[in-house]
């Protein structure tokens, strides 16, 4: 018997996995998918760094967070500056002097603030329509935004909460640093061999799914750690809980160069795919060919990847009800994106990891 079973091979499972081994602790880490590093998984194809499930930039403020994570890989700096396509050309992103001079002519901050808040915004927007308005104007909102929300939630914005589009920087300065974090990077190796170092010396077993044998599972050890939905662990009790998937489309081509740029928002609804990555355009390496991933958005229906929760006012409230279902479960915990039903960057995530360990490691000391 080991000490604990964690259910999921992710980011969040393999750092709980280091904090809990570092305290002496066994582990037995398994996965439903035959491979491990849940959605960061990559692999390296041709020599190229494939991100397999969209790409993943690591970026931070905390030191400490940043520190933890380059003792487990050796990170290259790398900048975020995506790009947006719409029907009247490609621009820069995040929204910053240089997207305003692309889609207008405007080089003077205040002119570009004048033609953007020509429109009054409602004081407290009350859905994401409302909330983008505010933040870029009706012209942006329609050029930029309003197509691509259509595309990869299968949602009209006004029936979306306004936190979805809280974390689209607005900027008055030339700057296309999409984060305003001041650690930023990606592993030089991909982020599987991140996951694996952190799971060093873990039992894992891939290809197992937890739900279907949990009752011999759970026999193996004396805590279990879920990383899945809770709404799947409940048998949907009360429902099952909205997510937005997607399907990846990775093309290889026989040439160096495709798009010219890592990654490229597609807001048109004239193309069906929202983003388009060319992964070489993470390290800057040559290569004679390259490949190229497009995301196509699609409702989740159990058998692909749930990917974006639906936050919306009445999912919260589902989730709650699921959480209140597990809470009283003994040597049971659960954490990551999907058991907590929320959006969270890398960082987020090995921290409540992290955060997690501490306090497993305390209680059983």
């Amino acid at each position: 018997m080991v000490d604990y079973l964690i259910v999921g091979a992710g980011l969040f499972g393999a750092t709980v996995a280091r904090g809990l081994m570092d305290s002496g602790k066994s582990c037995l880490v398994i996965d439903r998918r035959h491979e491990i590093g849940g959605n960061c998984a990559t692999t390296r194809l041709n020599g190229v760094v494939v991100h397999q499930y969209g790409p993943h930039i690591f970026h931070t403020n905390s030191a400490e967070i940043w520190r933890f994570a380059q003792r487990y890989c050796e990170f290259q700096a790398y900048t975020n500056t995506p790009k947006a396509r719409t029907k009247s050309g490609l621009y820069s992103l995040p929204f910053n002097m240089h997207t305003f001079e692309e889609f207008w002519g405007i080089t003077d901050p205040e002119a570009a603030r004048k033609k953007i808040y020509r429109e009054e915004a409602k004081p407290r927007p009350v859905n994401l329509e409302e909330k983008a308005v505010a933040m870029v104007g009706r012209e942006l909102y329609e050029e930029f935004i309003l197509g691509y929300t259509l595309k990869q939630w299968g949602r009209d914005p006004r029936d979306l909460p306004p936190s979805i589009i809280g974390r689209i920087p607005v900027r008055f300065t030339y700057d296309n640093n999409y984060y305003d974090h001041i650690y930023q990077g990606i592993p030089k190796d991909g982020y599987s061999a991140l996951v694996a170092n952190l799971l060093s010396g873990a039992e894992i077993l891939l290809g197992i799914d937890y739900l279907l044998d949990r009752s011999r599972l759970d026999k193996m050890a004396r805590h279990v750690i879920y990383t899945g939905s809770l709404d799947a662990l409940c048998d949907f009790r009360f429902g099952r809980l909205p997510y937005r998937s997607i399907t990846f489309d990775t093309q290889y081509m026989p040439q160096e160069n495709f798009q010219s740029h890592a990654v490229i928002n597609c807001c048109s609804l004239d193309e069906p795919h929202t983003r388009s990555t060319e992964h070489k355009h993470f390290s800057g390496k040559s290569s004679s060919c390259t490949y190229v991933t497009r995301e196509i958005p699609c409702e989740y229906d159990g058998s692909n990847i749930p990917c974006y929760p639906i936050n919306d006012h009445t999912n919260n409230e589902l989730h709650a009800k699921y959480r209140s279902l597990v809470a009283g479960r003994e040597r049971f915990s659960y954490g990551g994106r999907l058991a907590q039903y929320r959006y969270m960057d890398m960082d987020m995530v090995i921290a409540a990891a992290i955060k997690l360990a501490k306090k497993l490691n305390a209680k059983y000391a």
